[in-house]
């Protein structure tokens, strides 16, 4: 039998929405978590009074295990539906998911946005939306959550719907185009099955909105381009970097190069999940073996490409970015760390050279003095050291970043012009 399409399905919305909730939800309403799985969750809430958190433990308990270093299987992040089967990445933590889901540590497919019916759109609503629209997600399901608490009031609906509706706009993503869905994840309405409870809704549940999503093509046409997450030296063996192949094919025997260092030579081996492969393909998370690299030769936030074909190294560029939050006005100067793909390179801004209007991408002032949050502008940007990325035009899974400073995500932006280092 051949694989499902695989797809990668962020949960993004604000924290106390119910995500952890809906992706246990899920992963029970699908079999992907057992029902005895569950139930011993259930049964460890409820001595603590949280017997609400059942589903939401189940995803916590991973997370946990995994920060503890226990390797999860993957089966408890995969979940599969009559199409496709969906890793989901990244789940809970904001700050995490805001990082990872801009590194490119987890590009996702899709997205399912959770807002709560109760309380609508908030805060990190606006900003995971933001971000969706910057880091190139397009497709999105809407669900409208926690109905149980409003009563499964129709109307409670509707706001939420405009409510998002209007923030979808703003960056120009189409509502009209995407499934609105009334869900209560702790009870399991509208999620797997059609609820008796929304009789006034008439459209899909979660599961079939899933299997309406477009299956994303691969990126196998563009040149070849793999950020190193690790490298590591293995006795017998030598440097080893691994990584997710961005675009591109890589096969045994080509000839690439590392970024910014020019470290260069013939692919000797390709291993993924312990196999040795003849090539890599997008979304692959391989290791490879290239003779004559040393290991001070390539680190972490290296990029591989063939050297026919070699990354691009920038000596500046140009970027249109979104402000999310920052306490107080940004002006030219400014070097916040720049992340982008595996890499963290601080960057100065060199100047600001047109702010826009975030709704609608026009002018709005030339050489503007600061920007502010909320804000969207055209900047120019020179890293302190050698970074290698890509215009999103060009290159799109190498072209957009985040900007951190005081430990929070404060823009996020796309390259729309590099001036290439000699």
């Amino acid at each position: 039998m051949a694989e499902k399409p695989h797809m990668n399905l962020a949960v993004i919305g604000h924290i106390d929405h119910g995500k952890s909730t809906l992706v246990g939800r899920l992963m029970y309403d699908t079999g992907a978590v057992e029902a005895h799985v569950i139930e011993k969750y259930r049964a460890e809430a409820k001595a603590k009074g949280k017997e609400s958190f059942a589903f939401a433990w189940v995803m916590d308990s991973l997370k946990e295990e995994r920060e503890r270093g226990i390797t999860i299987d993957i089966a408890h992040q995969r979940f599969d539906t009559d199409k496709y089967y969906f890793t989901v990445v990244d789940c809970p933590g904001h700050r995490d998911f805001v990082k990872n889901m801009i590194t490119g540590a987890s590009q996702a497919d899709a997205a399912i946005l959770v807002v709560s019916g109760k309380d609508s759109v908030q805060a990190q609503t606006k900003e995971h939306v933001f971000l969706s629209r910057t880091l190139g997600i397009n497709q999105l399901i809407i669900a409208i959550n926690k109905m149980d608490e409003v009563n499964y009031d129709e109307a409670k609906y509707n706001k939420a719907k405009e409510d998002v509706s209007a923030l979808l706009k703003i960056v120009g993503f189409k509502p009209s185009e995407m499934n609105f869905i009334p869900t209560s994840a702790f009870e399991g309405d509208n999620i797997a099955s059609k609820s008796e409870n929304t009789k006034w809704y008439n459209g899909p549940t979660i599961l079939e909105a899933l299997d309406e999503l477009k299956e994303p093509e691969k990126p196998t046409k563009l040149p070849l381009r793999i950020p190193v997450q690790d490298a590591y030296t293995i006795s017998g063996i030598g440097t080893v970097p691994v990584g997710r192949v961005e675009t591109g094919i890589m096969k045994k025997g080509e000839n690439v190069i590392f970024q910014p260092s020019g470290a260069s030579g013939e692919v000797k081996s390709i291993e993924m999940h312990h196999e040795e492969q003849p090539e890599a393909v997008p979304g692959d998370n391989i290791g490879w073996n290239v003779r004559g690299i040393g290991k001070n030769d390539v680190r972490r936030g290296d990029v591989c490409g063939h050297k026919s074909k070699p990354p691009t190294v920038a000596e500046e560029f140009t970027a249109q970015i979104v402000v999310l939050q920052h306490p107080s006005a940004i002006s030219a100067g400014y070097t916040p760390v720049f992340h982008c793909h595996t890499a963290q390179t601080a960057c100065t801004l060199m100047s600001l050279d047109k702010k826009l209007d975030p709704k609608t991408g026009e002018v709005k002032e030339e050489n503007p003095t600061f920007i502010k949050a909320g804000d969207a502008a055209i900047v120019t940007v020179k890293p302190t050291r050698p970074l290698v990325i890509e215009n999103v035009k060009e290159i799109p899974q190498m072209g957009r970043f985040a900007i951190r400073d005081m430990g929070q995500t404060v823009a996020a932006g796309m390259v729309i012009s590099i001036k290439a280092r000699p």
